[in-house]
């Protein structure tokens, strides 16, 4: 378990059944690399923690209110009935309040409680997710980039050079990392030579830049999808608009990578064949690949990221490295 003394006193406040008003039946924490997500009653409380990762920086207390009010906005796109509003944290005299009158400490996102057992990552996990499942979510996603915004100045993040930054900086940032039991030598090097290679394909990220380049969600895979009487899809990227802004491509291929990673790649394949025919984008095939690399060695990263959080239990240490190993070779079967 994680030592509350190396929580937050505020977290530690709303752990307690009785903080709420009125009072929840239990209370469970999730964490992750950035962020408290707090499980009270039939209400989620998410937070963000004080971080600096350079790719996103809530080391303020002024940013991480900045960025909970663009998760909101955002987030409503996919799921306004779920995303409620932004909430604050006031110091009072028995702790701490949401909403109170006293100084403000933190902000948060609040949300509603989705049905844990319509989560699609634990369907997955059951084997119970199917093609019209699949075909909802392809219903789903087609007018949402029909209607994102685009242009020219959200183009000019898919051109080679502007993904390259993207993807590159994932090198950088898990080159220490490499030989301590996730990423090998060898899959470092043969995973970052592939992507240095196609990138060098100018023309085709140029032309794909002119119609495919939206306001996408940014973080699309199965733990971000739930799947209940209407698909909701979540927790897209607010943190950085270079990571939100790309090829609806790389989007869809991060929930077909997903669901290679789950064993599940009939329904990749599906879900690509679904999406292609219904969005009419053929030439989404050719750069498919590239992207699931990508995506999944950005999971790799963010696992080694949790791992060595200080604030984070031994078992999560363990899952998270065991995790970011299969991604890692998830990436490098793309990569060969």
């Amino acid at each position: 378990m994680t030592s509350q003394s190396q929580l937050p006193d505020f977290i530690n406040y709303f752990l307690q059944p009785a903080s709420f008003s009125p009072p929840v039946a239990s209370v469970d924490l999730v964490q992750t690399h950035i962020s408290y997500v707090i499980i009270a009653g039939d209400r989620v409380y998410k937070f963000k923690k004080p971080v600096d990762f350079g790719f996103l920086d809530f080391t303020t207390l002024e940013k991480r209110k900045l960025y909970c009010h663009r998760e909101l906005t955002l987030n409503q796109r996919l799921c306004p009935d779920i995303y409620r509003e932004v909430v604050s944290v006031t110091a009072s005299p028995d702790g701490f309040e949401l909403n109170g009158a006293g100084e403000v400490v933190e902000y948060g996102v609040m949300m509603e409680r989705m049905p844990e057992e319509k989560m699609m990552g634990r369907l997955l996990k059951d084997g119970k997710v199917n093609r019209e499942m699949i075909s909802k979510i392809v219903d789903t996603l087609v007018p949402f980039y029909e209607k994102a915004e685009g242009g020219p100045e959200i183009q000019k993040f898919g051109t080679a050079e502007a993904v390259s930054v993207n993807v590159l900086e994932n090198f950088d940032q898990t080159r220490d990392f490499v030989g301590k039991g996730a990423l090998s030598e060898d899959q470092y090097q043969k995973i970052s030579q592939y992507a240095r290679t196609f990138l060098k394909q100018e023309d085709l990220f140029r032309e794909r830049s002119k119609t495919r380049v939206k306001d996408c969600h940014g973080d699309l895979y199965s733990a971000n999808i739930c799947l209940a009487d209407s698909v909701h899809i979540f927790d897209c990227i607010e943190f950085n608009e270079r990571f939100r802004y790309c090829d609806v491509a790389s989007d869809v291929a991060f929930m077909a990578m997903d669901l290679d990673f789950h064993g599940r790649e009939d329904l990749s394949d599906f879900f690509i064949t679904s999406f292609v025919a219904a969005s009419s984008d053929p030439g989404l095939t050719a750069v498919l690949n590239f992207y699931k690399c990508y995506r999944a060695y950005v999971r790799g990263k963010i696992g080694l990221f949790t791992a060595y959080s200080p604030e984070v239990d031994e078992a999560t240490k363990i899952n998270s490295l065991e995790q970011a190993g299969k991604y890692f070779q998830l990436a490098e079967k793309y990569a060969v």
